[in-house]
């Protein structure tokens, strides 16, 4: 007894596909399969690669880079406060003129009732003197302590901080050089080395 095949195969399936319907097919399958790589793409790309040396900086960078401004922005201020008090140093202040006035007003107080020539010289003239040459010393003082910090400031700063800027030392070293001539002057000025105070002897 001869047993029949189980299955047999359709003509569909053994009649062998023609080159339009094998070029439908691929289109179809590459069409699923692009399309399913559209969809995970963006999954893929929302993962953040934490190997990656060009990842995100730090949040705290635009602090670390603020902190050297804020440092510069200061030191040019103060540079410039001590080329300003050493050149005051040397042309006189409005605080210096008044208190010559005042020594001089005190000065002809004591000595309008009684006094020698002399007296009257070193109390209402000598006093003037010797009080502008003081305030001049003052302002002249600091303006060399200020431009010294300037000057001196990088060396005891941050390691690796960037240097001050070339005008920063430029003015800063200007205080300092002013402030020193007008302590030479007021030195000078306050010890009568310039001009003895006038003398009535003939």
């Amino acid at each position: 007894m001869n047993a029949t095949p189980a299955t047999t195969k359709t003509d569909a399936e053994t009649e062998p596909r023609t080159d339009a319907e094998t070029e439908a097919a691929a289109t179809e399958a590459t069409a699923t399969t692009g399309g399913a790589s559209a969809e995970t793409a963006p999954e893929a790309a929302e993962v953040p690669d934490a190997t990656d040396p060009d990842g995100p900086e730090p949040a705290d960078e635009p602090d670390a880079e603020a902190a050297p401004a804020r440092a510069g922005f200061g030191a040019g201020a103060a540079a410039v406060v001590a080329g300003a008090l050493g050149a005051v140093s040397l042309s006189g202040t409005w605080m210096g003129k008044t208190l010559s006035e005042r020594a001089t007003l005190i000065g002809q107080i004591k000595t309008s009732q009684s006094g020698t020539a002399a007296q009257q010289i070193q109390e209402i003239y000598g006093n003037s003197w010797h009080t502008t040459a003081l305030v001049n010393g003052v302002f002249a003082l600091l303006a060399l302590i200020v431009g010294a910090v300037v000057l001196a400031r990088p060396a005891f700063g941050t390691p690796g901080r960037a240097e001050q800027p070339v005008w920063v030392k430029a003015v800063a070293l200007a205080g300092v050089v002013l402030g020193v001539v007008g302590l030479l002057i007021s030195a000078g000025m306050y010890l009568d080395l310039f001009a003895a105070l006038p003398s009535t002897k003939g």
